[in-house]
């Protein structure tokens, strides 16, 4: 009988090595530039919860997204390829980037457009700030998924922030409130900084992407 203790710790490089092959594709500015075939799944979030830094960790590449101490860099829909036809796509921050309404306006329509016309799209990340959890823009981006019937999966980023305790506890109240409100997402906790919750994030893209 195989001791417990003998099992191997997961290496997250190992299960995330699929990841590990992507690579800038395009940066869309219009619904006539999204690629038109494939499989892809989308991260969107608040302009500083950290999701270029969690699709750099997925990846394994410090310089696959952008990341920036200025919110809202990301301007354009920007696509992702592991191989022809499955990919990764990095959408533009919400709320809180100092730019101009009208810019403000212009991200909000190619990323509605993004959303509504996309075939290849089959799952939407939307990040969160571990600490401050679905704000009113987190809300109307997963009602549109919940409207839609596009699966959504809620990442609590920054884990590493706060203690073991509060992490639960944030996570516990998230599903809670989504379940009062009637919308079905799945809720993790991840930190891009120490890796954890990168296996179950793997886990998830793979049933989304068919891998």
């Amino acid at each position: 009988m195989n001791n417990p203790s003998d099992k191997k710790t997961p290496d997250l490089a190992v299960n995330n090595r699929y990841y590990r092959k992507a690579s800038f594709l395009i940066s869309a500015g219009s619904a006539k530039q999204f690629p038109p075939e494939g499989r892809e799944v989308a991260f969107a979030g608040r302009s500083n919860a950290g999701k270029s830094s969690a699709i750099n960790t997925l990846c394994d590449n410090k310089s696959l997204a952008r990341t920036s101490k200025t919110p809202g860099r990301t301007r354009l829909v920007n696509f992702f390829e592991m191989d022809e036809g499955h990919r990764l796509v990095d959408l533009p921050g919400y709320g809180f980037a100092k730019v101009p309404v009208a810019m403000k306006n212009e991200w909000q329509k190619l990323m509605t457009q993004y959303l509504s016309e996309q075939q290849a799209l089959n799952g939407l990340v939307v990040i969160m700030d571990i600490r401050h959890p679905l704000n009113d823009y987190d809300w109307q981006m997963l009602e549109w998924c919940d409207h839609f019937q596009l699966p959504a999966h809620v990442l609590l980023t920054k884990a590493d922030k706060i203690k073991r305790g509060a992490q639960q506890n944030s996570k516990l109240k998230t599903q809670k409130l989504l379940k009062d409100a009637g919308i079905n997402a799945s809720v993790q906790t991840f930190s891009a900084l120490k890796k954890t919750g990168l296996d179950e994030l793997v886990t998830k893209l793979n049933g989304w992407l068919a891998l």
